[in-house]
């Protein structure tokens, strides 16, 4: 594996210098992201010192650099995981075979497909998340934010060097396309709905790291597993920068619930609104919200198309060497399904249930992130406790997609679901509310009056640090 060359335009440890198309290729591409950046990244950010982490090499003792620096000159790079000569594919029709380093021409357009999709979500979080350093609860939350934004740019230049290295002049098209569609755009939108919805405030901002990031570490695990090697060897590198965002988002949401807890206990009725801050039923609808819309991105139930990725050995489960069978022929997964308007316990065959096997993996890690939320609740004496809704409530994708259910579960009719629809997911005056707590607060060391201060600073620093300076 080559040294991570930092003297020229593109950083990446890939040997690009020995590839001169690909180089000129990829440096053509460069100022057009760099335009998308100014046009789209963080408004009236850009030209300010932000305390950033930067990749420069895959080794974990060190492979990031801390330091000031404006967005627009952050060093993007290419980064993959060092290659394990000898690695064969580990599930499906190819189990122990040697993984591919070319596109497989019978799999280039599902493998392509794959790639734009995963490629798709990083530009559009940092569309979504655009405005929001004009109302940080602090200089340690705005970092955070910049820190997630460069990094999905970051995530964006993996995904394009695979469209640029192995798929030609459609991958090159793709790779513009990449920059060309927007967030919630009416005409050119997104790949997935979670990522046209807008994110108007840092309550939705970290429920979207918490819950939609999460799912981006079950999407990015899965690839991890496949048999295109340079695939799997760039989302393991993803995955180190992937577990900063659910941190900024589980940490995020802990902070507000701890600091609704302590209005609660300073109001004479318990009320944290009356003080400034955030109930927290009003928390579980945003919880409610973004959970449910992160759930419908791991696809339908049962799905045709998760069972052909995993035969043709591009995508597998998550962490695939704990199970005991890779090829999942003659195996049944028992599951919910929608027959004939009623909820029916079946088993259904594993390779068409593989959607549903990775999002009962997720579900497990949002309520270990719930449990802490809950026990940061109880430590400071409150009586109340949030929980994950139903994975059949408020679905957009899906069998469950066709009819309404309780956030326990129950199945209701449309009516009854439109009547009670404010007590389970944010109101408009919900987000009213929210928006007019949204004030900046840029003096170091300083917290919004909504949002409790975080355990420790960045790196090791004090949470009075400049992190962004003025």
């Amino acid at each position: 594996m080559p040294s991570v060359l930092t003297d020229e335009k593109i950083p990446n440890n890939v040997n690009l210098s020995s590839d001169k198309r690909l180089q000129r290729a990829l440096e053509a591409w460069q100022p057009a992201f760099i335009d998308w950046w100014k046009q789209m990244g963080p408004v009236g950010w850009q030209e300010r010192d932000i305390f950033l982490r930067t990749a420069v090499s895959v080794e974990t003792d060190g492979w990031a650099h801390f330091d000031y620096v404006k967005m627009p000159e952050y060093r993007w790079g290419i980064f993959l995981e060092p290659k394990q000569e000898g690695r064969v594919h580990g599930f499906g029709d190819f189990a122990g075979q040697p993984v591919w380093d070319e596109v497989p021409g019978e799999f280039r357009n599902m493998l392509r497909r794959l790639v734009v999709t995963q490629g798709d979500t990083e530009p559009a979080s940092v569309e979504q998340q655009r405005d929001l350093g004009a109302t940080a609860p602090s200089l340690y939350d705005l970092r955070n934010l910049f820190q997630v934004n460069v990094e999905e740019g970051r995530h964006l230049w993996a995904m394009v060097y695979l469209l640029h290295t192995y798929f030609g002049r459609d991958g090159r098209e793709e790779a513009e396309e990449l920059l060309a569609r927007r967030s919630g755009d009416q005409d050119k939108p997104r790949i997935l709905g979670a990522f046209n919805e807008p994110t108007a405030h840092w309550l939705s901002f970290f429920m979207f790291t918490m819950f939609t990031d999460r799912d981006g570490k079950y999407q990015l695990s899965a690839l991890a597993e496949s048999g295109f090697d340079p695939l799997a060897r760039t989302c393991r590198f993803m995955l180190t920068e992937e577990a900063h965002h659910m941190f900024v988002g589980e940490t995020g949401v802990q902070r507000v619930v701890r600091r609704s807890c302590e209005l609660m206990k300073q109001d004479p009725n318990g009320d944290p609104r009356a003080l400034g801050g955030i109930d927290l039923p009003t928390v579980q609808k945003y919880a409610n919200l973004w959970y449910t819309l992160s759930l419908d991105l791991f696809g339908g139930e049962v799905s045709s198309n998760a069972a052909d990725a995993f035969a043709s050995g591009l995508k597998g489960r998550y962490k695939e060497d704990r199970y005991d069978e890779h090829k999942l022929v003659g195996t049944h997964f028992a599951m919910d399904v929608l027959e004939g308007g009623k909820v029916v316990h079946k088993d259904v065959p594993m390779r068409n249930a593989l959607n549903e096997v990775l999002r009962t993996e997720y579900i497990k890690d949002c309520q270990r992130g719930v449990d802490r939320w809950n026990k940061t609740i109880k430590d400071a004496g409150i009586d109340f406790e949030l929980t994950l809704p139903s994975h059949k409530f408020h679905r957009q994708i899906g069998m469950w997609s066709t009819t309404h259910f309780t956030p326990d579960g129950e199945m209701i009719d449309q009516a009854t679901f439109n009547a009670r629809r404010g007590e389970w997911l944010p109101s408009e005056a919900d987000e009213v509310y929210i928006k007019s707590l949204m004030k900046p607060c840029y003096e170091p060391g300083k917290m919004a009056g909504w949002i409790a201060a975080p355990l420790k600073g960045i790196n090791n620093l004090p949470a009075e640090f400049e992190y962004v300076r003025a």
